[in-house]
């Protein structure tokens, strides 16, 4: 599995801090969703497409402002 991008909420803390990753894994996407950072809960959503897995983390983001996105590599 690959990490493609990788964006956070600009916050710190468990209770505040939001993180939301996409990967691939040959064909299939995937939208990690973090909750309280590296050690607070996670959430796995699979996605058919590059353009699916971007636009639920563009749904994922609508909700809140300050996300940055963070280089990979």
């Amino acid at each position: 599995m690959e990490r493609r991008k990788f964006w956070w909420n600009g916050r710190w803390g468990r209770l505040a801090r939001r993180d939301l990753l996409v990967h691939v894994d040959g064909e299939q996407w995937w939208v990690e969703v973090r909750i309280g950072g590296v050690e607070g809960r996670v959430r796995w959503l699979e996605c058919v497409s590059e353009d699916a897995a971007l636009d639920l983390v563009r749904d994922l983001m609508a909700d809140s402002d300050g996300w940055t996105q963070i280089p990979i590599g």
